[in-house]
């Protein structure tokens, strides 16, 4: 039965020739798997790169021209509710001030949501500086509206609201917020 078992040893030179022999394939392969795995995916990240480059080209190119009249649409807001351009424009012969009151804060109510949709366009703080200016320029209506009567002629209000106008201290909000909005468009363009 010992033969059946016969037992065959290789002598051990002869399997680490074999192993090294295994390994001058093995490890040149290797290498060579890396470097193109390494190449290729370079290659490949180079290329959603640029193809991720071209496409915020192609948006910005077609985004520039909205996120211009966005502004333009917003400045031209701001200069509507003006105080002393509002007054001139809303003001007719025969209003009374109650009626003339309600016309201004509908008006820039207005004028506000109408340009609602341009916020998308304007950075967060030119929005909210929007949105306070409308605020400001409603309470400063309001609060002309309170110093005089209901039955009173408009143009009473209209001089209680340009003389509110011209004695503040600081500047009105939406004269705050044109001046951001030129800072943010020039740093933009």
């Amino acid at each position: 039965m010992v033969n059946l078992l016969k037992i065959t040893t290789l002598e051990p030179n002869k399997i680490m020739e074999g192993l090294i022999e295994i390994l001058k394939i093995i490890l040149p392969a290797l290498a060579v798997f890396a470097a193109a795995y390494f190449l290729v995916q370079r290659f490949l990240t180079n290329e959603q790169n640029r193809r991720d480059f071209e496409l915020k080209k192609a948006a910005q190119a077609s985004i520039t021209p909205l996120k211009i009249q966005a502004y333009e649409r917003i400045v031209i807001f701001l200069e509507r509710i003006h105080p002393n351009t509002m007054v001139v424009r809303i003001n007719k012969l025969g209003m009374t001030s109650h009626v003339f009151h309600q016309e201004l804060i509908k008006a820039i109510k207005s004028e506000y949501e109408h340009n609602i949709s341009q916020q998308i366009y304007l950075s967060h703080n030119a929005w909210e500086l929007v949105k306070t200016s409308k605020e400001e320029i409603i309470k400063l209506v309001n609060i002309s509206s309170t110093k005089v009567g209901h039955d009173t002629n408009s143009n009473e209000l209209a001089m209680m609201i340009l003389n509110i106008t011209a004695n503040l201290e600081k500047r009105l909000p939406n004269e705050v917020a044109l001046e951001y909005l030129k800072k943010e468009i020039s740093q933009i363009f």
